[in-house]
């Protein structure tokens, strides 16, 4: 911490005030946060820290980017609708349904809306794909934050990745491991909440 112009920056949620493990930290040239219009109070000559949230896109950023990469065995994807969107709201997101479960070897596809205050709060989250689940509303596919504990108790660490492992794992749950599915290949349309058609069907 010796050079000078350097600050530590929590990169994930928030700066921290020294001591906090459960964050990753990387080093930050203070002109660079100059340009990126971060105001920082810091006191160069201790190196201390003050407390800061990133900016959401350095956050979508990193969403995004992890999303390229690639998540685990591959049965939880997602990514960008538009990459010409400056806002980077809307994404797609793809799980391959859980062995063992009726939802085995079905590919869902929900849409996730990220809207100015991501994320501080979390994404709308819909399924595409027609599914029943004790979390999602039967009619427009919306999951209900009020059914869903990860929507219900959001934390600003959370991230879109978490959403949809989280949904997986609902998949697999007890009540929802051995419900009866919607036929697949059913594109029977369905009212989106803005009384838009939404065209669905299992790939």
């Amino acid at each position: 911490m010796g050079s000078e112009g350097s600050a530590v920056v929590g990169v994930h949620n928030a700066m921290v005030l020294g001591g906090f493990q459960n964050h990753s930290v990387y080093l930050a040239n203070k002109e660079d946060l100059a340009r990126q219009k971060i105001n920082l109070d810091l006191d160069m000559e201790n190196a201390s820290v003050i407390f800061i949230h990133v900016p959401r896109n350095f956050r979508l950023l990193e969403e995004l980017e992890r999303g390229e990469k690639g998540i685990g065995d591959g049965t939880v994807s997602y990514g960008m609708d538009d990459a010409d969107d400056i806002y980077m709201q809307s994404w797609t997101g793809t799980i391959i349904g859980p062995p063992n479960t009726v939802h085995e070897g079905r590919i869902y596809q929900l849409k996730l809306f990220c809207g100015q205050d991501y994320p501080e709060n979390p994404p709308a989250v819909k399924f595409q794909t027609r599914i029943n689940m004790t979390c999602v509303n039967q009619e427009t596919g919306v999951v209900e934050p009020s059914l869903f504990p990860m929507l219900a108790t959001w934390q600003r660490e959370h991230t879109m990745e978490d959403i949809l492992t989280q949904l997986k794992k609902e998949m697999m749950s007890p009540q929802n491991r051995k419900l009866s599915q919607p036929p697949e290949g059913n594109e029977e349309p369905r009212m989106d909440q803005k009384g838009l058609v939404v065209k669905c069907c299992i790939l």
